[in-house]
């Protein structure tokens, strides 16, 4: 998907042109994949542009640097402010934010060598990640040939740059059978996520996810749903569950920043429920774009105005 420029990409607390943000050949990460993103949206709202959790996006950040023993000069507040700098910069209604935490070039190379860790935000256009088609009527998926990484592997619980090569093979392999999507499982064989979004299922009348201690990514538009969902009183189950259940849920569907809450009509050839979106699927969806959107009032806190 091609990205459209914008003005400015903030680096190490400067405003820096696009085209000039470079960065040198022997960069560490650029060799090695040492280092934290992270995915943010602004959604337009009726007091003006906003960022959809922004703190929660910065406090993982900080806590995947110190997961992975990388330092972070920035406190959370140094990077919540950084973001709504370069929205203001690039003069941002809507957006897709990506901060990365990498490592420079100043020392050297090698697997031990730790060099100066810097920090970039860029803010572009991004659409929904798996199409408009996709959040109205669901997508294909397919189980992966590749499992989720374990959880004494790559943390699970830090947005790794290096980790989600796991996640590419996955999503190739998917797209070049003819799905939109990979469904990885974890070592055991139960459902962990899908290559960048999490998953859910509903079952006789309940919302099933894996649960936290899973090898999944604690995705924060996850949580989202599960607080919009206990609002809403629709029992929770956070349990580990096995493809057969998936295959034969009333209803699936993906969360992520990225995919915001799409929801899957078939796995493995299998149709989910009536191969449509289902109703409790319709119900979270529309929920989580009011929230996003400064449209309900409960969820106000999780807005950060630009």
């Amino acid at each position: 998907m091609a990205i459209a420029k914008t003005d400015f990409i903030w680096l190490d607390g400067k405003l820096v042109r696009w085209d000039d943000a470079r960065l040198p050949f022997l960069t560490h990460t650029l060799h090695y994949g040492m280092a934290i993103f992270e995915g943010i949206r602004v959604y337009p709202t009726a007091r003006g542009p906003a960022v959809f959790r922004l703190r929660e996006h910065m406090k993982r950040m900080a806590e995947g640097a110190l997961i992975t023993g990388m330092a972070c000069p920035w406190s959370v507040d140094d990077m919540c402010r950084a973001v709504v700098e370069i929205l203001r910069a690039n003069r941002m209604e809507t957006a897709y934010v990506r901060p990365l935490l990498y490592y420079g070039d100043d020392v050297g190379m090698g697997l031990g060598t730790v060099n100066t860790t810097h920090l970039g935000i860029a803010t572009f256009q991004w659409g929904a990640y798996l199409g408009e088609e996709a959040l109205a009527n669901g997508i294909r998926a397919k189980i992966s040939s590749f499992p989720r990484r374990p959880v004494h592997s790559i943390p699970s619980k830090a947005k790794v740059a290096g980790g989600y090569v796991n996640s590419i093979m996955a999503k190739r392999e998917a797209q070049l059978a003819g799905y939109d999507e990979a469904v990885m499982l974890d070592n055991d064989g139960y459902v962990a996520e899908a290559t960048g979004e999490n998953l859910f299922m509903v079952r006789e009348g309940a919302l099933w996810t894996p649960p936290d201690q899973a090898a999944i990514l604690m995705g924060i538009t996850r949580d989202s749903i599960l607080r919009i969902a206990r609002r809403m009183n629709l029992p929770v189950r956070e349990q580990m569950f096995t493809r057969d259940l998936l295959y034969t849920a009333d209803e699936c569907f993906l969360t992520g920043t990225a995919a915001e809450v799409t929801p899957v009509r078939e796995v493995d050839d299998r149709r989910i429920g009536t191969g449509t979106a289902g109703p409790v699927t319709r119900e979270l969806q529309q929920a989580f774009f009011r929230a996003a959107r400064g449209e309900d009032p409960a969820w106000r806190e999780w807005l950060t105005p630009v």
